[in-house]
């Protein structure tokens, strides 16, 4: 059974004021500034398509899509199919001329991508052919990539591997994965609306991706968040920005009066932390107030972290409630 609310007849946008019509496919906050930007302008979809709402979290509690509330607040008729198997098709109105696909979350099947005159048009957070899959903005922090940016692509029958239209791209420095999933939603949606209409005038010559240059990107996993206190301190810091909000980079502190996880929320990589003879990888210690832990190379600065069952907190502040987290050994 489908989930579907409708605003209005689908069939009732026929025609957007750009003369296209265009069905737009997003579920997550990166989908949100495409959607907006098309409804704002001259390419008002004639429907949006997510995925259904889903329970999540500890609490199962109902979660609802982010591009299910843009597309109520914008006033946008809405289906939320269970899946795109066989008759999916029947869901579309005729004469679509574009399909806009952002995050959606699901393969679109090839009997859907036959269905718009001018194909389906994606929007992703990498540089194609680099990142390819599920978790691309992660990874080129993992990476340490320096430039990162959006891939307009031809969609087809694989992951991520049409034919590319246009690229935006900027330096990467320092920034998380949720301020970098805005940089970049941003950024797809500016180069979107640019590129429709030169694309369905024809003036946009696809270019085929360099199959000996793809890299992929798998789904994250809780426990990768565990830090590695032999691992160097640049890969570290990069996974505190990498993994957060989700699954979050955390490590154990055995006390006299147990276990203590510490989730670690924001570090950097110590300018002056060269080796210490006999201090032993995960070793925390003091340095001019600041709180520091010694990695299988370099130094980490704990800046901020969140103790089990507490609020958010300067290491320098959990340190005076904790004078005996110096010389601690984190695992």
């Amino acid at each position: 059974m489908n989930n579907i609310q409708e605003a209005a007849n689908p069939e009732q946008h026929s025609m957007t004021n750009g003369g296209a019509k265009i069905v737009f496919f997003g579920t997550s906050e990166f989908a949100v500034p495409t959607l907006e930007r098309l409804a704002a302008g001259p390419w008002r979809p004639a429907f949006v398509v997510s995925t259904p709402d889903a329970p999540a979290g500890r609490g199962q509690e109902v979660h609802v899509p982010p591009v299910k509330r843009a597309a109520v607040e914008l006033e946008l008729p809405l289906i939320q199919p269970e899946g795109l198997a066989e008759g999916a098709e029947r869901l579309f109105p005729p004469g679509v001329d574009l399909f806009v696909v952002a995050s959606y979350g699901k393969i679109l099947p090839p009997e859907l991508l036959k269905i718009p005159r001018h194909g389906s048009l994606g929007v992703h957070p990498s540089l194609l052919p680099r990142w390819r899959g599920a978790s691309p903005i992660q990874h080129a922090i993992l990476a340490g990539d320096e430039e990162t940016g959006v891939s307009l692509i031809l969609m087809d029958e694989a992951v991520d591997h049409g034919p590319v239209l246009k690229v935006a791209k900027f330096k990467n420095a320092g920034l998380t994965a949720p301020e970098l999933t805005t940089r970049l939603a941003e950024l797809g949606a500016e180069l979107l609306v640019k590129a429709i209409p030169e694309w369905l005038a024809g003036k946009i010559a696809p270019q085929p991706q360099d199959e000996s240059k793809v890299t992929w990107t798998k789904l994250l996993k809780r426990e990768e968040g565990r830090i590695d206190w032999s691992e160097p301190a640049a890969i570290i810091e990069r996974k505190t920005r990498a993994f957060a909000p989700w699954p979050g980079t955390y490590a154990f502190w055995q006390r006299p009066g147990g276990e203590l996880r510490l989730m670690i929320e924001k570090a950097a990589v110590a300018a002056d932390g060269g080796p210490a003879p006999g201090r032993a990888v995960g070793t925390v210690f003091v340095k001019d107030g600041r709180v520091r832990v010694e990695t299988g190379n370099g130094v980490l600065e704990i800046e901020r972290l969140k103790p089990e069952g507490k609020t958010s907190m300067a290491a320098s502040e959990f340190l005076r409630g904790h004078p005996d987290f110096s010389g601690a050994v984190l695992r």
